[in-house]
């Protein structure tokens, strides 16, 4: 029961950076901007919000006030991946550029920053920010003792604020998509921006309020990632954004089927990440490296559903293509 609780658990944690990442994308997409760029821009908000959480602890303050320090890194991570999903916004709408090609540059620009940033503040050749353990929530923190049984492994093991800040997201991003006038008019504009337009919508904005919000999702999205992983920042997220776009493409632009395709996606993760501590997974004892064979699961797993998927899927019809004002 208690290996049990651990996969449900590690689950949970893997689907919420997938969940926010792949909502990103439906904004952004909506809006009529397809966000290649998520890669990146997750990698620039564990940037920032990393060298926030060390500095926090490197200040003693963050020991004292934990969850106040991890919300704050949070919202660091959301504004510094916002700001640069304005690259790819400026580029794509003000630009009219490919937005695939402009989403491509971004993701091979982040990594490379990222390396050059951390070595510049820690020192040549130092790629990892070290995530302090204290961001964890605890039995602790809400006066309960610590315990081993399945509710203490399920809840509290792996257990960040970065899981309920994923659920009122979430919530949200349902409300405004589907019960507000923002998302009548983001989802029009992705659809049909002159038809917007002529209601007297303004496409341009609507698609900036679009990509920035993905940006924000993003950011959140890549520390909830490096906190998932466990082993500090290392100026990656393993494809985390791509697999995050195949997340969106499976739950066909719509926030609850993106909820139960994170939660599919990050399952293959857990076993291909902690294969070797999950008793009931076949050895396969003729391979010299069972790890690699497990490690591949995801993106194999990925391909197989977009194979049998993409046809039944229903994007948003003008995505993709730069709005001009002038066309009819």
């Amino acid at each position: 029961m208690t290996v049990l609780a651990n996969i449900l658990s590690l689950t949970i944690v893997f689907a919420v950076p997938l969940l926010l990442v792949a909502l990103g994308g439906m904004y952004s997409e909506h809006s009529g901007v397809i966000n290649i760029a998520l890669e990146g821009i997750m990698v620039i908000g564990a940037l920032c919000a990393s060298f926030a959480l060390k500095g926090f602890d490197s200040a003693g303050w963050g020991k004292e006030h934990p969850q106040i320090a991890m919300f704050l890194a949070i919202l660091i991570a959301g504004i510094s991946g916002m700001v640069f999903s304005v690259l790819l916004a400026f580029a794509a709408i003000n630009l009219r550029a490919d937005q695939t090609i402009g989403g491509t540059a971004l993701n091979i620009f982040a990594p490379a920053f990222a390396v050059v940033i951390t070595w510049a503040v820690q020192g040549q050749g130092l790629t990892t920010i070290q995530i302090p353990t204290w961001i964890r929530i605890t039995q602790a923190n809400f006066g309960l003792e610590a315990g081993n049984g399945f509710l203490d492994s399920l809840i509290f093991k792996y257990f960040y604020l970065t899981t309920p800040v994923a659920v009122v997201l979430f919530i949200i991003a349902w409300l405004l998509m589907y019960k507000t006038r923002f998302g009548l008019r983001l989802r029009a504009c992705g659809e049909h921006p002159q038809a917007a337009d002529s209601v007297g919508i303004n496409v341009y904005k609507m698609r900036y309020a679009g990509v920035l919000i993905s940006g924000f999702l993003g950011g959140v999205g890549g520390i909830a990632y490096t906190i998932a992983v466990g082993s500090g920042f290392s100026a990656s997220v393993g494809g985390y954004g791509f697999l995050a776009l195949a997340v969106m493409i499976f739950g066909n632009w719509k926030p609850f089927q993106i909820l139960g395709s994170a939660f599919f996606f990050a399952l293959f993760k857990v076993i291909a990440a902690y294969n070797s501590s999950i008793p009931f997974l076949p050895k396969f004892e003729g391979l010299k490296d069972i790890s690699s064979l497990y490690q591949m699961l995801p993106y194999i797993v990925t391909m197989i559903v977009l194979v049998f998927t993409s046809k039944r899927s229903q994007a948003p019809k003008a995505e993709g293509i730069p709005y001009d004002k002038g066309t009819r």
